[in-house]
């Protein structure tokens, strides 16, 4: 162990300094497409913990880079040093009585900040397209925009206040009196020297207009020079340093932001182009109106996702010339919605479209338009050649200029050999990014890299005068070219303003600043083929917040990364040595499987899918001879398990839950249910619909023996609304093999189906040549029944059943509430999400979701296997219950077993709540 790695394990809890191989390698990348492994991975919590790390850094002289999502597409994530993780203790979140500002931790997801703002009709002002998994640390340290933030509502410009730790370990909050009177004692030196940088700065007006001309579009390369020409006090010149820093100054420990408003009322339009000069032309037009967003987006990146539904069929007919502009609308009102659509009308008149420009109101259709437009850059790295990397450069012109620099970088990407690449981005700031894929594997194509970047560094910056970095960062990536774009005398002020707070140069030392002009041909990531349904991953990261096992092991982006060296080293004959060894636990073993990362990954990545491949692979001769068994044997595993149950609380009545958790391993959990029972097939009249109770509510009974089973519960439901429910014969012998396919058993899970199928489609023959209605209880048993019904026949999960048929023929009495709500990860994948809100508040008025969770991480039986996977998952859920919510619906019975014991509170399925809602007047909850 190093005298680094004992000084941490000194000052930080032992799960928290990382130094296994395998997490090591998952951490050296982030979402560019450079790689360096950190020689340690420390997870910081608290504010002492950071000066921790800091002050064993300087002991050490070690290099410190601070990491929040890792979303960053520049390289600033990734260091050799000493990679300090911002952990959950830094996930804050303060909002204001009027919601004008809020207090934020850099530990938050910004989308998640958005989720508790809209109930206030507000929102913070950046919006950059990775918002649901980038966190406020990386935004300010950044200063990340967006489609429709510009310049006037970036990080810097909605910076109401902040509390910093320097590099020597001071703390500064410029919100607090106390504060800011301590800084000024004992940082009096450095205060002063940024009031003469300042004055200095803004004494010479050559250098002070520069300085604005440059700010006047989107420019995030360099420091935040405007800092000391918008500001006279050394406080407020220091504040907004920071922004735009990327963590080479000091860490943001907190920060408060002057939030905006979140309009109601939206219309998007999507307009087509004969040619990119007639599109920006438009763009010049709506600069001075009313409108949002306008998104430019060229042939090549129309064309990179025209194969997505709803799209105008017209795009596929466009010529190579052809471009388009999305078109976003937003007010208070109805009415002042309607004003700014026909403005925005109104200033494309006479201009050439292909077809008439129309904004839609729905909200449907403007959200697919959105995540079109955010999807044409993973779209591209998805199309790549196995082995080569996706790039997204970020550049920005004057709006005046956009066509001709928009045609002129289309000339480049040809030149260059980029026939790939796409060119779109934020028209109204001149903003564009342009995507393509390059080989880093040999010299040759490192070398047209680098010719390319030159070319590029001619065009922006000798030609239009414009900014390399528009609002990704500086980074390692555009670090040598700074002083080409700033020139020396802008460039020497941020050397001096870099060595006035990091004096040592630890903070992540390369990043922004670099004496090396080939930084950017440094750390290249490998992209090495590894799977064929995972080699698509760019390595984004978008998947990370949805995932219930990330930051315990391994997310999905951090699964493929390892898995891609893991291949790399089986091809190159190399021993797998403790990466292969512990990838079965942090890879596999605590992968829930659950599909989540696929509804965020813009290419549609299951993790899981890879997950169980693996498993497969791994399966010895015993595993696989017991699931064969288990095919051909279900009865009886169903039975055993109602009577290990039944013994189990038993012995907890005797024991007590703690004592036969411990001797189990976790595997008994609090609120444990009671055994269940097959159902009994009722007789009575009625419109037939067939009902298949999945297995766990077959196995797993009610919470309390008072309680009805779920399959009971359901039958009474169906009864009481005037159907006949029917049991699909041997019912209690079948399975639908979701516990094997999870387990990588995938040809026993797939004969478990085939027999449940036939029983079905026996059970719902009506006779005539149809077949009746068919339901399930379990989301989770009842997406795979549909994937393999597909085209056969149409089966509906009970949510949606009761949403569709129940509710119009039940009479509700409404429970006050609240009621937690819980999503399971099925229901979500398939978008009927929304079924299950309608139908759970027909029921409750005051229902629950809870922010910050998303997949339970109990995964059908990985919860009583690996219940570190259910508590990790669920470690967010406690603060977000109010104390007087006391029970929560879901829609998976193993699911709710594990909401139950971590919660403490009973979760059932949502069918109970509509029964009990559903009674009568007599007996009304």
């Amino acid at each position: 162990m190093s005298p680094l790695i004992e000084a941490l394990s000194r000052i930080l809890p032992r799960r928290q300094v990382i130094t296994d191989n395998l997490r090591r390698l998952a951490y050296g990348t982030d979402a560019s497409f450079y790689r360096l492994i950190p020689e340690v991975v420390a997870v910081v919590e608290s504010e002492d913990e950071v000066q921790a790390v800091l002050h064993a850094a300087r002991a050490h002289r070690r290099p410190v880079t601070f990491r929040a999502a890792g979303t960053s597409l520049s390289g600033q994530a990734v260091t050799d040093g000493i990679l300090a993780l911002i952990g959950d203790g830094f996930a804050s979140c303060e909002i204001a009585a009027d919601a004008a500002t809020v207090r934020l931790g850099p530990g938050m997801i910004g989308g998640e900040v958005n989720y508790r703002l809209a109930r206030h009709g507000r929102k913070i002002g950046p919006d950059p397209a990775s918002i649901n998994a980038c966190k406020i640390g990386g935004i300010a340290a950044n200063n990340a925009s967006g489609m429709c933030c510009g310049t006037a509502q970036n990080s810097y410009h909605t910076l109401t206040g902040l509390r910093v730790i320097l590099a020597d370990g001071a703390v500064l909050d410029t919100e607090d009196s106390f504060s800011i009177a301590s800084f000024r004692q004992s940082h009096a030196t450095l205060l002063t020297e940024l009031e003469q940088l300042g004055a200095a700065t803004r004494a010479d007006e050559v250098l002070a207009a520069r300085i604005r001309h440059k700010f006047r579009i989107k420019n995030t390369t360099g420091y935040s020079l405007n800092a000391l020409v918008d500001y006279e006090d050394p406080l407020d010149i220091l504040a907004h340093l920071m922004i735009g820093s990327e963590g080479t100054l000091a860490f943001i420990s907190r920060i408060t932001y002057r939030t905006v408003v979140e309009d109601p009322c939206k219309a998007s339009a999507l307009v087509f182009f004969p040619t990119i000069e007639a599109a920006c032309q438009a763009v010049i037009r709506l600069k001075p109106e009313p409108v949002s967003a306008v998104e430019l987006l060229d042939r090549a990146a129309l064309r990179s996702v025209e194969g997505q539904p709803g799209l105008p069929p017209i795009i596929h007919t466009l010529s190579d010339d052809a471009a388009a502009l999305l078109i976003e609308v937003r007010a208070e009102t109805e009415m002042l919605l309607q004003q700014r659509v026909d403005a925005a009308l109104g200033a494309l008149t006479g201009i050439a479209t292909i077809e008439a420009p129309a904004f839609s109101t729905d909200a449907e259709t403007c959200a697919m338009y959105w995540k079109v437009r955010k999807g044409t850059f993973p779209s591209v790295g998805a199309m790549r050649r196995t082995g080569t990397t996706v790039i997204i450069e970020d550049v920005a012109f004057p709006i005046e200029a956009l066509a001709v620099a928009t045609l002129d970088l289309q000339a480049l990407l040809r030149k260059h050999g980029y026939t790939e690449g796409i060119i779109f981005g934020h028209a109204l700031e001149g903003n564009l990014h342009f995507v393509f894929t390059q080989d880093f594997s040999s010299a040759a194509e490192v070398e047209r890299y680098a010719r390319f970047m030159e070319d590029i560094c001619t065009l922006v910056v000798d030609k239009y005068d414009g900014s390399l970095k528009a609002e990704h960062g500086t980074g390692r990536n555009m670090a040598p070219f700074v002083e080409r774009e700033w020139g020396h005398q802008a460039t020497s002020l941020m050397r001096r303003i870099k060595a006035l707070f990091d004096p040592d140069n630890l903070l992540n030392p390369g990043v922004i600043l670099s004496d090396d002009p080939q930084t950017h041909l440094k750390h290249l990531k490998p992209m090495p083929a590894a799977e064929d349904i995972v080699d698509r991953c760019i390595e984004c990261g978008f998947c990370e917040p949805l995932c219930p096992s990330h930051r315990l092991t391994l997310s999905p982006r951090q699964r493929i990364a390892s898995w891609r060296e893991l291949s790399r080293r089986a091809a190159a004959g190399e021993d797998a040595a403790d990466v292969g060894r512990d990838f079965a636990y942090f890879g596999l073993d605590t992968c829930a499987g659950c599909g989540l990362c696929s509804t965020a990954c813009p290419v549609g990545i299951d993790t899981g899918e890879l997950t169980r491949r693996l498993r497969g692979r791994g399966l010895g001769t015993t595993s696989q001879k017991i699931g064969s068994w288990t095919v051909d044997n279900f009865g009886k595993v169903a039975t055993a398990s109602r009577v290990g149950l039944s013994i189990g609380h038993v012995v907890s009545r005797v024991v007590g839950d703690r004592v036969v958790a411990r001797v189990s391993g976790g595997a008994w959990k609090h609120g444990m249910p009671q055994a269940g029972k097959p159902p009994t097939q009722g007789i009575g009249s009625g419109d037939p619909v067939v009902y298949f109770p999945a297995c766990g509510g077959r196995i797993f009974g009610a919470n309390s023996p008072e309680e009805a089973t779920l399959p009971e519960v359901i039958m009474e439901l169906l009864t009481r609304a005037g159907y006949a429910p029917r049991l699909p014969e041997g019912f209690d012998k079948l399975c639908c093999g979701q516990m094997l396919a999870s387990k990588g058993m995938a040809e026993e899970a797939e004969q478990m189906a085939n027999a449940v199928t036939a029983a079905l489609l026996t059970a719902a023959d009506d006779g005539h040549g149809g077949y009746f209605p068919i339901i399930m209880d379990a989301s989770t048993c009842s997406v795979r029944m549909q994937k393999h019904l597909a085209g056969r026949l149409t089966l509906l999960d009970f949510h949606e059943f009761a949403h569709d048929a129940l509710l119009p023929r039940l009479v509700l009495a409404r429970k006050p509430g609240p009621v937690a709500l819980h999503i399971n990860c099925s229901v979500r994948r398939t978008g009927s999400d929304n079924k299950l809100r309608t139908l759970i508040a027909a029921c409750v008025a005051d229902v629950v979701e809870p922010a910050g969770v998303t997949c339970c991480g109990f995964a059908g039986d990985r919860g009583f296997v690996v219940p570190e996977l259910n508590a990790h998952a669920l470690r967010k859920v406690h603060e977000a219950l109010p104390a007087e919510c006391c029970e929560g619906v879901s829609t998976s019975r193993t699911c709710e077993i594990g909401l139950t014991a971590e919660t403490g509170r009973p979760y059932r399925s949502v069918a109970y709540l509509l029964e009990e809602c559903s009674r009568g007047e007599e007996t009304a909850c």
